[in-house]
């Protein structure tokens, strides 16, 4: 059986598409594909729909959350701090398979940081 072999696109309406891509650029590296798309390098990706009265992602209307795996999350948190972005930390979020955390991108979408167990 054929089967996909990644994640092509994260595609998501926006108030502001051009600051919002600058503002993912800036704090989290991930560029839009002008001159070329960001390459995520190899690792797990979870697809996982939630029930549809899940409290996880934040807000009732929310209906995705993206989440970037990490390589240092204390880094990566002290680096947001820094630049005046709130980062959201909950025990409960640590488990077996990493350490989590989450952040708000300007138009208030959740972004999940994951820096997975190796």
């Amino acid at each position: 059986m054929e089967k996909v072999n990644g994640i092509g696109g994260v595609f998501f309406r926006a108030r502001d598409p051009k600051a919002l891509s600058a503002w993912y650029e800036k704090h989290l590296g991930v560029n839009h594909y002008d001159p070329v798309p960001w390459k995520q390098r190899e690792g797990y990706t979870v697809f996982a729909p939630f029930a549809e009265d899940t409290d996880y992602f934040g807000r009732a209307g929310q209906q995705w959350m993206i989440n970037f795996r990490v390589d240092d999350l204390a880094a990566l948190i002290a680096q947001l701090n820094a630049a005046g972005i709130t980062v959201e930390t909950r025990a409960e979020w640590d488990s077996e398979v990493g350490k989590f955390a989450r952040i708000h991108d300007p138009e208030g979408n959740p972004v999940e940081l994951w820096q997975p167990n190796q």
